[in-house]
């Protein structure tokens, strides 16, 4: 397979660009230059019109309206709360980080592979935000309300599973400590810089002792992958 590099040189390869984008969309961009955006991570390209960081704040808005929009017409007799916590437990970035890497977005995102904190990180989950949001820029958004349910949502979410699913990690372990006289707590043992943004360390003790740690971009991503880590760590 040619190089990603070069699927992105100009007027070289870029059918093959294409190619492998229908393979992940399933239909043809009207627009090309959107999608190479949404997918080049800063790592790679540091100007705001060059990354995919807007499209991303973009594509998070979307598919929020896209899934709160389904959840509405799915459960009509459901209340605000359930709602509201169902697509909490749908947007997540942890799980959107795993629909991204099922979709085969870590194939095309163009990001700097030589730094390993980036493998571990959601920079997947954010990619696939910001292809929404150029969907949602290339389609209009009646079509892209379709992609996302036809690609994102009934191929990856199901809802049987998420209703029963425990939406708070954190507060998993904290109950789980409260009842066997433990104490769990999290604190950040690391703050570094790497390519301009601060990444945290943050492990998650028990009984002083770490029992599991994990690096994001931001404190809180940091912690439930943490307390993730801890509660499979425990058999939970």
């Amino acid at each position: 397979m040619a190089s990603l590099l070069s699927i992105f040189q100009p007027n070289k390869q870029l059918s093959s660009f294409k190619k492998q984008l229908k393979n992940v969309v399933g239909f043809t961009p009207n627009n090309i230059m959107l999608y190479k955006t949404a997918l080049s991570h800063r790592s790679i390209r540091e100007g705001a019109d060059e990354n995919n960081e807007r499209l991303e704040f973009l594509g998070d808005a979307v598919l929020g309206s896209v899934i709160a929009h389904y959840l509405f017409r799915k459960y009509p007799y459901k209340g605000e709360g359930f709602l509201t916590e169902m697509r909490s437990k749908m947007v997540n970035r942890q799980k959107l980080n795993e629909i991204a890497l099922k979709m085969g977005l870590k194939k095309i995102t163009i990001y700097n592979k030589f730094d390993g904190a980036l493998k571990t990180s959601q920079i997947f989950g954010n990619t696939l935000e910001a292809l929404v949001g150029a969907v949602y820029l290339d389609k209009g958004y009646n079509k892209t309300q379709t992609w996302v349910e036809k690609y994102i949502i009934l191929p990856h979410l199901f809802m049987d599973d998420l209703e029963v699913i425990d939406i708070n990690i954190k507060n998993k372990l904290y109950g789980w400590a409260n009842k066997n006289g433990k104490n769990v707590d999290f604190a950040t043992i690391d703050e570094s810089l790497e390519n301009g943004r601060r990444l945290f360390t943050i492990a998650a003790t028990l009984d002083g002792e770490i029992i599991a740690q994990a690096k994001a971009f931001n404190k809180k991503d940091a912690s439930h992958l943490a307390a993730q880590i801890a509660i499979e760590k425990l058999g939970l």
